[in-house]
């Protein structure tokens, strides 16, 4: 059996429906992609901040300590 005009059309209506739902489900999962790719680069940064604090505060603290010690002997 051939398929009326009407039925033709409605099933490529159908069709960009379907269509339009994946691409709104494939945009909302990209967004949810980008808000855990700048989640983790703000935990990175964060991280990162961290680890230089604690360098810095051994590259300036040990030495001092080190002359502190050296010089009441």
């Amino acid at each position: 059996m051939a398929k009326t005009n009407k039925k033709a059309n409605k099933d490529i209506r159908n069709l960009t429906r379907e269509e339009k739902a994946e691409r709104a489900r494939a945009k909302v999962e990209a967004q949810k992609r980008e808000m855990e790719r700048r989640e983790h680069q703000n935990t990175m940064k964060k991280v990162f901040t961290v680890v230089v604090c604690i360098v810095l505060i051994l590259a300036l603290g040990i030495p001092t300590m080190a002359l502190t010690v050296l010089s009441q002997g």
